[in-house]
């Protein structure tokens, strides 16, 4: 059923805790509630925003067109194999439910993005990451509707142009089109990643390796590591790890011999954004409501009352130090509005 809704409210619907509101606010729960609220639409939708589960936003000030909100569930094995199992989820899925179904069934893939915020809509879009793996390793296509034409429209995994922390559908597509499913990939013969020091040494600690202990090993280190949002507004990362040519790496290492970095691809290597915020001391610091996280600066959290405004300020005060420092532009993985 369709839900179109007038002036909400969008602190349930940000892990900023940012209190903006929407004009005009729609929760579509099938593909076709997607199109019949596309072909249904309004001039006083000035514009069109997807919204997820928030986790990757910054509002900056109330939103005066449509914010579309997919509630799009389910989970159906379409195809299984010696080897694979193909799983087609709704856009509007917890992200780490279904990371839990997979796991729990013995499907593999996936463990090692666990306990990262979100729906499974947003997955694709930000090609998220973490430990070693990318979603895209694991996605086989996703089914979306297309903003313009209100037609369905189909990307294979290559269509989608994945990239680190990117997607065809955060540049080209950015804002034209609605996901609605996305269809995985997943192992019933694992190979585990684990080449991550601090993976490695939280395994350690369990009489075996298999995708369930990596599971409970990593969302035991982001409960570490990581501010639960319930507690402190925040988005997670919200820098990207820059990628630097061989040369520029080779360049900055003469500069700085302990600046952590690791071969990410052929000529490229990605270096740690959370080491440059730290060395230029940004680690901990708090600035009115807004802050790093004490044990990950990688994190801006809302202390309080921060508005969006406020966090941007603060984000582009730290571009500015790693800048200065290293020569190194940080670019935001939130996505700021």
């Amino acid at each position: 059923m369709l839900s179109l809704r007038e002036n909400i409210s969008l602190l349930s619907y940000n892990t900023f805790g940012i209190a903006l509101y929407a004009k005009w606010f729609a929760i579509p729960e099938t593909t076709e509630d997607v199109i019949e609220l596309l072909r249904n639409d309004r001039p006083e939708w000035k514009s069109k925003f997807v919204l997820g589960g928030g986790s990757n936003v910054l509002f900056t000030r109330n939103y005066e067109g449509l914010i579309i909100h997919p509630e799009i569930k389910g989970m159906e094995k379409v195809k299984k194999t010696k080897d694979n199992v193909w799983i087609r989820v709704g856009s509007g899925e917890n992200w780490d439910d279904f990371v839990c179904y997979c796991v729990s069934n013995d499907l593999g893939g996936l463990e090692n993005l666990s306990h990262i915020p979100g729906n499974v809509g947003a997955s694709p879009v930000q090609n998220i990451g973490a430990y070693g793996a990318e979603v895209k390793d694991c996605i086989e296509k996703v089914e979306t509707v297309m903003l313009k034409n209100c037609r369905k429209k189909v990307f294979s995994a290559r269509e989608c142009k994945f990239d680190y922390r990117n997607s065809i559908f955060k540049k080209e597509l950015k804002n034209r089109c609605i996901i609605t499913h996305v269809t995985f990939r997943l192992t019933r013969n694992h190979e585990f990643k684990t080449r991550y020091p601090d993976l490695e040494k939280e395994l350690d600690g369990y009489p075996e390796t298999s995708i369930q202990t990596i599971r409970e090993a990593i969302i035991a280190i982001r409960k570490k590591k990581l501010p639960e949002p319930a507690q402190l507004g925040n988005a997670g990362s919200f820098f990207k790890n820059p990628v630097l040519n061989i040369q520029q790496f080779n360049t900055i290492r003469q500069s700085f011999p302990s600046i952590p970095g690791y071969k990410c691809e052929e000529q490229r290597f990605k270096i740690s954004a959370a080491w440059l915020i730290e060395q230029c001391h940004w680690k901990g610091k708090r600035i009115g409501n807004v802050g790093t996280y004490k044990k990950q600066p990688l994190v801006i959290v809302n202390h309080g009352s921060a508005s969006g405004t406020e966090i941007v300020e603060f984000a582009r005060r730290i571009q500015r130090a790693v800048k200065t420092h290293f020569g190194i532009t940080l670019e935001t993985e939130v996505n700021i509005l």
